[in-house]
C-alpha cells in the first residue's frame, strides 16, 4: 500500500493526453486533460483541430466547396515531440487514441511512445471508441488517478472498461456521409425521402449502423434517448452521461437532455458539442447520449 504521501506524489506525475477525436476540450480546464490536436485539411490548408479550427469553418466550407474536409492523424514526430514534453519532466503519460480500427493515429502514437526518451514513461491507450466515448474513459482514468492508483495500475483498469462503453449516434441528414463515399447517392436520396434517420454505434472498435428512425428529428431523438436508457438502465454506471452532438437545433438538445435528467439515472450529465473530426463525417444535427456500464 503506498502512504498518503506516496499517492499525492504519483497522482502529481500522471498525464491524462489524448488526440482531439476525444471531444472532451471543454473538459480540459476542469480534469487537466492534455489534447493533441489531429488535423483538417481544407482543400491545400492543414489546420489544427481545436486550435486552428472549428466546426462553424467546415460548415462553411462545405457549403462554399460542395465537399468534405479531409481529416489526417498527428504524425510519428508530432507525437514524440508531444509524450517528451512530459516524459522529460518526469511524468508518466496515460494517452487516449480513436479507435485503431477507425485510423493509424493509435499506431503512430505507439510507436513514438517506443522512442520517447526521459524518465516517464507512456502507456498507449486503443479507446477502441470516438469522441466523448473517449472523453469517458479519461475521466475514468482521472478518478483513478485522484484515488492515488499508479499509471500502470490506470491503464491495466481502462482496459478492462473500454467495451463498457456504450456510443451511439443519430444522424439527421446522410449528405455528409454521401459526400464522404460512405453511402451511395440513392441510399441518401432514399433516406432522405422517407425521414430515416439511421443510429450508428460503435462496437468492438468500429463504427455501423445498428438501426433506422423514422420521422421528424426532434421525435426521433427523443426515442432513441430513451430507448437507450430503457435497453440499459439495470447496468449503468450512474456517475456519467454526455449528450454531444453537432449543430443540433437548441430545442432538440434540451429535449433529449430532458429525457436523460427525467430519467434519474446519472449522477451528472455533460451536454458538450462535437469536435472537428465528428462534424467532418457526420455534418450537422448529430447527437448521442454516451455512458458506460457495468457489464
Amino acid at each position: 500500500m503506498y502512504s498518503r504521501k506516496e499517492c499525492l506524489f504519483i497522482m502529481s506525475k500522471i498525464i491524462i493526453s489524448a488526440d482531439s477525436t476525444c471531444d472532451a476540450a471543454a473538459l480540459k480546464d476542469r480534469f487537466d486533460f492534455k489534447i493533441l490536436p489531429l488535423y483538417v485539411n481544407l482543400g491545400e490548408k492543414s489546420l489544427k483541430d481545436g486550435d486552428e479550427i472549428n466546426p462553424d469553418m467546415i460548415y462553411d466550407y462545405v457549403a462554399a466547396n460542395h465537399q468534405l474536409p479531409k481529416t489526417s492523424a498527428a504524425t510519428i514526430p508530432d507525437y514524440q515531440e508531444w509524450f517528451e514534453s512530459f516524459t522529460k519532466e518526469g511524468y508518466d503519460v496515460l494517452h487516449f487514441n480513436l479507435s485503431s480500427s477507425m485510423s493509424v493515429t493509435h499506431n503512430n502514437a505507439r510507436m513514438a511512445a517506443e522512442e520517447a526518451e526521459g524518465e516517464g514513461k507512456v502507456y498507449v491507450i486503443d479507446s477502441g471508441n470516438l469522441s466523448t466515448g473517449i472523453a469517458l474513459l479519461m475521466m475514468d482514468a482521472y478518478d483513478l488517478k485522484e484515488e492515488g492508483k499508479s499509471a500502470e495500475e490506470i491503464y491495466e483498469e481502462i482496459q478492462r472498461r473500454i467495451p463498457l462503453v456504450r456510443a451511439s449516434f443519430v444522424v439527421d441528414t446522410l449528405d455528409y456521409l454521401k459526400m464522404g463515399g460512405r453511402c451511395s447517392a440513392v441510399a441518401a436520396l432514399g433516406a432522405n425521402l422517407l425521414k430515416l434517420h439511421p443510429r450508428i454505434a460503435v462496437a468492438d472498435g468500429k463504427m455501423g449502423v445498428a438501426e433506422k428512425y423514422r420521422g421528424a428529428i426532434d421525435g426521433v431523438m427523443v426515442q432513441y434517448a430513451k430507448q437507450m436508457l430503457e435497453k440499459n438502465k439495470d447496468k449503468l454506471v450512474k456517475n456519467r452521461c454526455f449528450v454531444t452532438h453537432t449543430k443540433c437545433r437548441p430545442e432538440t438538445v434540451q429535449a433529449v437532455y430532458d429525457v436523460v435528467k427525467e430519467s434519474g439515472l446519472f449522477d451528472e450529465i455533460i451536454e458538450n458539442t462535437a469536435g472537428c473530426v465528428i462534424t467532418s463525417h457526420c455534418g450537422p444535427g448529430t447527437l448521442g447520449v454516451l455512458f458506460e456500464v457495468t457489464e
